[in-house]
C-alpha cells in the first residue's frame, strides 16, 4: 500500500512534466507556415473545388451531402455560404473571404498575433474546407486539423510570439504546457503504431509492391518509371524499413538514447515521401508535428529554463 502514493506521484510527474513553451512555438510557427503554403497552393483552384455547383462531376454540394450521412454537425463551408446569402453575399464572395481569412490566420500564427483567436479560426476554416472537399482531400488535411486542434487548446501565447512581447502576460504554467505536449505525443505514437501495424499485416510492404504502386500512381508519379525499374530491388528493403520504423515509433521515441535517431529517421522518411511523390505539404506538416512533439532542446534558452525547474521533464 505504501507504494501506491509513490506510483500515483510518478504517473502525475509523467503526465504533467514541467516544460517550457519552445515546443508550442515550433508548433505555432510551423503550422502558420503550413497554412500559408496550403492557402497559396489552392489560390487558383479554391473556388473551382469548393463551388456548390462545379463544372465537374464532383462539387461541394455532393461532398457535403455525403458528409451529412455521417453527421449533420461536422463544420462545412456550406454553413458559411448559407449565412452569407442571408446578408446579400454571393457564393463566390463568401468563398473568397474564407480563403483570405484562412491565409490571414496562417500569417497571424506565423507572427504570433492574436494567437488563440487565429488558431481557432484556422482550425475551423481548414476543417470546413477539408470536409466540404472530402473527395479531393488527403492525409495532409487530417494532420493539419490534428495539429491545429492541439494548438488552439494549448496555453497560448508562447513567449516567442508578438502577443507575448506586446502584452507581456503571465508565464504559462509549465505543468499545463507539459500536459498538452504529453497528450500530443501519445496521439502521434498511436497514429504511427497503428499505421505500421496495418502495413505489417499485408504482404505488399514486405515485398515492396506497395512502394512501387505508390510511386507510379498518378499524380504522384514524378519519377521516371525507367529509374524506378533500375532500383526495384530496394523497394522491399524500403517497405520493411518503413514498417519497422512506424511500428517501433512508440517504443523507441521515448528512450533518450534512441529518440534522436528515431526522430531523424522519421523526418528523413517524410522528406523522402515529399521528394519522390511530390507531397511537399504532407512531408512538411509531419516534420513539424514530430519536431514539436519529440524534438530535442533547440536553444540555449530552453536548456536554461529546464535547468531551473524542480523536475526534469521526460520528453
Amino acid at each position: 500500500m505504501k507504494k501506491l502514493p509513490e506510483l500515483r506521484q510518478r504517473v502525475i510527474d509523467f503526465c504533467f512534466p514541467a516544460e517550457s513553451d519552445t515546443w508550442l512555438a515550433i508548433l505555432r510557427i510551423g503550422l502558420g507556415l503550413q497554412l500559408v503554403l496550403y492557402a497559396l497552393s489552392l489560390r487558383d483552384d479554391w473556388n473551382y473545388f469548393l463551388a456548390g455547383t462545379g463544372h465537374g462531376l464532383i462539387n461541394r454540394n455532393l461532398g457535403e451531402a455525403v458528409l451529412s450521412l455521417e453527421s449533420h454537425f461536422v463544420p462545412r463551408l456550406g454553413w458559411l455560404v448559407t449565412l452569407g446569402t442571408h446578408v446579400g453575399f454571393r457564393e463566390e464572395t463568401v468563398l473568397s473571404i474564407a480563403w483570405i481569412c484562412l491565409l490571414g490566420s496562417g500569417c497571424a500564427l506565423l507572427m504570433g498575433i492574436a494567437s488563440r483567436f487565429s488558431a481557432i479560426l484556422a482550425w475551423f476554416l481548414h476543417l470546413c474546407a477539408a470536409k466540404s472537399a472530402g473527395f479531393v482531400s488527403y492525409g495532409v488535411d487530417n494532420f493539419m486539423t490534428i495539429g491545429l486542434f492541439y494548438l488552439m487548446l494549448s496555453p497560448l501565447p508562447d513567449s516567442y510570439s508578438l502577443d507575448w512581447r506586446l502584452r507581456k502576460p503571465r508565464s504559462n504554467d509549465p505543468q499545463l504546457l507539459g500536459f498538452w505536449r504529453r497528450v500530443f505525443q501519445f496521439h502521434l505514437c498511436i497514429i504511427y503504431f497503428f499505421s505500421g501495424l496495418t502495413k505489417c499485416l499485408g504482404i505488399g510492404w514486405w515485398d515492396g509492391s506497395n512502394v512501387w504502386r505508390a510511386l507510379i500512381r498518378p499524380p504522384f508519379n514524378i519519377i521516371d518509371p525507367e529509374i524506378l525499374v533500375r532500383w526495384k530491388y530496394l523497394f522491399p528493403l524500403a517497405g520493411i524499413f518503413i514498417c519497422l520504423l512506424e511500428i517501433g515509433y512508440p517504443f523507441f521515441i521515448w528512450n533518450s538514447q534512441t529518440r534522436k535517431i528515431w526522430l531523424i529517421c522519421i523526418c528523413a522518411m517524410h522528406v523522402g515521401i515529399g521528394i519522390t511523390m511530390g507531397m511537399y505539404l504532407f512531408a512538411f506538416v509531419m516534420i513539424v508535428l514530430n519536431v514539436a512533439a519529440f524534438g530535442p532542446r533547440l536553444s540555449r534558452m530552453e536548456c536554461c529554463t529546464a535547468s531551473l525547474q524542480p523536475q526534469k521533464a521526460v520528453s
